[in-house]
Formats: C-alpha cells, sequence, structure tokens
C-alpha cells in the first residue's frame, strides 16, 4: 500500500465501533482515542502501514479480515469489533517523528528526511499494554482479553521469551487464535501487496 486516505479509515472505523460496540464506557473509550493520535499515527516504523493513518487502517484491516474469514454462527459481533479494532490500541502515542540524514538520490545533496521512531511512556508489553488501555473504559470478555493480549502469537516477547503459555491461549479460546490469523493476514498478505 503506497498510500492511505487516513479520514477515510477514521470514518470507517467510527461507524463499525458505533454501531457494534455498545458496552458501557464505549463512549468514553472513543473519546479518549480521539484524544489521542489513534487516528494519524503510523501501524509500524518501518513495516506495514508506516505511514500517517496506518493504525487506524489496519485497525479496521485486521476487523475486515476477523468477519470477513473467521466470524461463525454464535460469535459475537462486539467481540469481533473490539478485538479487531482495539488490538493494537497500544500504539496510540507510541511514535514520534524524526529526522535523519539521507542522500536524495536525484540530486546527490544529503537532506534531513523524517522517519518514525518509538517512544514508549508506558513499556507495559504489547497484547498487556492494549488489555489495560481498554480495561480503563470498559470491561472485557475473558475470551476477548485473551485474544487481545495474545494476537501477536509467537512474535510476542513472552513467547520468544519461551513461554508456553500462548499455546494454552490459543487452546481455550478459538477468537485468540482467529484474532492472532487475521492480524496475519491483514500485515502480510492484505497491507504488504508489492
Amino acid at each position: 500500500m503506497d498510500s492511505i486516505n487516513p479520514s477515510e479509515y477514521k470514518d470507517e472505523f467510527i461507524k463499525i465501533y458505533n454501531a457494534q460496540i455498545k458496552r458501557e464506557g464505549a463512549e468514553k473509550l472513543l473519546k479518549w482515542l480521539s484524544g489521542t493520535d489513534f487516528f494519524t499515527a503510523p501501524a509500524s516504523t518501518r513495516f506495514h502501514l508506516a505511514c500517517e493513518g496506518g493504525l487506524v487502517c489496519h485497525s479496521v484491516n485486521v476487523y475486515r479480515a476477523l468477519r470477513e474469514r473467521y466470524f461463525e454462527e454464535g460469535d459475537s459481533e462486539e467481540s469481533f469489533a473490539l478485538c479487531g479494532l482495539l488490538h493494537d490500541i497500544c500504539k496510540a502515542q507510541f511514535y514520534k517523528v524524526s529526522y535523519r540524514n539521507a542522500k536524495n538520490p536525484r540530486t546527490g545533496e544529503w537532506e534531513q528526511v523524517p522517519y518514525y521512531s518509538v517512544e514508549d511512556a508506558f513499556p507495559y508489553g504489547h497484547g498487556e499494554k492494549s488489555v489495560y488501555l481498554i480495561e480503563r473504559f470498559l470491561r472485557l470478555k475473558p475470551a476477548e482479553a485473551v485474544a487481545v493480549r495474545w494476537h501477536m502469537g509467537g512474535f510476542d516477547d513472552s513467547a520468544r521469551g519461551g513461554s508456553f503459555a500462548v499455546s494454552g491461549a490459543y487452546e481455550k479460546y478459538p477468537l485468540a487464535v482467529k484474532l492472532h490469523l487475521a492480524d496475519m493476514e491483514a500485515t502480510y498478505l492484505r497491507e504488504n501487496r508489492g
């Protein structure tokens, strides 16, 4: 994806959020999100959607993949919206624009160019931090909390450090597996098309 329209994804995010998430505290959470850089932040520093609005675009893409590919009879629309849209809420207020010198390939001159770097004011982990931030406003069901906590799967720092807890989470909560797969599909298939 070369460029995106952040306002288009913001509008879609809010439309899905308001239609599907009715839990007490949902309005306060959306208001808090609107006061952060969630709708303008990148999804990463240099990988998928490292551009303005990348985070909201990724969130919508994960929700779409989750809903389109894995929703089954008996699943909760609200749970799918909460998990898909908010799994990376930890990335709000997480990136900053920095500058570095780079040679302009056309002119051969050195110039300052912007790039995204991480400035984590609350280093609490990735999935854990998303669960914590969501639960400041509304209560998650156990399956939702586990899904958001473990959406990184084997890429999670705990799993890379040797923890096998992700296996137990995936065995007990199908939503956790579905969210992880939707996140991978959005990141590697929908967003990284050459």
